[in-house]
């Protein structure tokens, strides 16, 4: 019985031993799998931010990480993406711009805000409108240079997949209490503009300050919830300001056609100052 009793337990012992054994190595293949997806996702993002930003492709050998540059060009660790509508195609970038860049772009806007124009769909040149209440002004080409903006500028970029150069240049806006932007187009309904770039493809919209009560980017046609729109409640999808944050959404659908579904606007500002920055970028180069 000793003898039977030891071969059972010597045996047990071993499938025990053998059945560890190969748990630890269906874990650490699992493992592998997940480092060689990991390295290869990171080399393929670091390549393309590289050939985007024209680098010689001498440093296309051996790299596969972000250096510290690029890190913070890019504010890695930080940006979060959130996917909010299918259609229209909607993210937001959660801490898209650091606090010190939303000061920034305020500071160089706010001895320059003038009165919001609309685009006139006959001449294409900008209009006053009540559909527009706004102030707000353009960086000059002058500003595109400041290494700041050069920076804001490629994370755009990144983060949307349109070259630097496709964009046109930034507009800082401020909302005062009562002021809004009605639903409306980013794509343009005139042939004059087509001429700069061809139509505009998608817009990042950025958050510049905090405590605004209202001010909401509204998108009436993505989705059938409800949402609250400078304190009042309307069907679609509501975006709420918050410093540092950015919307990019698509006016062009997949298809190549200019999507209906990207109908948007800014709702009413109840309380505070809202501060935005637009960049719309364009199917090819603006200048």
């Amino acid at each position: 019985m000793a003898t039977s009793g030891m071969r059972f337990f010597f045996a047990l012992l071993t499938f025990v031993t053998v059945g560890m054994i190969i748990g630890a190595l269906i874990q650490l293949a699992f493992i592998r799998r997940l480092e060689d997806s990991y390295v290869s996702q990171t080399m393929c993002l670091t390549l393309c931010y590289i050939t985007r930003l024209n680098a010689p492709s001498s440093l296309l050998s051996g790299i596969s990480y972000w250096d510290d540059k690029d890190a913070a060009i890019l504010r890695l660790g930080y940006v979060k993406p959130e996917i909010v509508s299918w259609s229209p195609r909607i993210i937001v970038f959660h801490n898209f711009l650091s606090v010190e860049e939303c000061d920034y772009l305020r500071a160089i806007a706010k001895p320059r805000l003038q009165v919001s124009t609309v685009v006139d769909t006959k001449t294409g040149k900008g209009v006053k409108s009540k559909v527009r209440t706004s102030s707000g002004m353009f960086l000059s080409a002058e500003e595109r240079k400041y290494p700041i903006i050069q920076g804001i500028e490629k994370r755009i970029s990144i983060y949307s997949l349109v070259p630097v150069e496709n964009g046109e240049r930034i507009q800082v806006l401020r909302y005062e209490k009562d002021q809004l932007y009605r639903p409306h187009h980013d794509y343009f309904s005139d042939t004059f503009n087509l001429k700069f770039g061809g139509q505009r493809v998608a817009t990042m919209l950025m958050y510049l300050s905090d405590n605004v009560e209202g001010g909401e980017t509204y998108f009436p046609k993505a989705g059938s919830g409800e949402c609250s729109c400078g304190g009042k409640m309307v069907t679609g999808l509501c975006v709420k300001p918050l410093k540092g944050d950015a919307v990019l959404f698509w006016s062009m659908g997949l298809d190549g056609q200019s999507d209906p579904n990207s109908l948007h606007g800014g709702c009413e500002v109840v309380a505070g100052e809202k501060w935005s920055a637009t960049k719309w970028m364009r199917q090819s180069a603006t200048s």
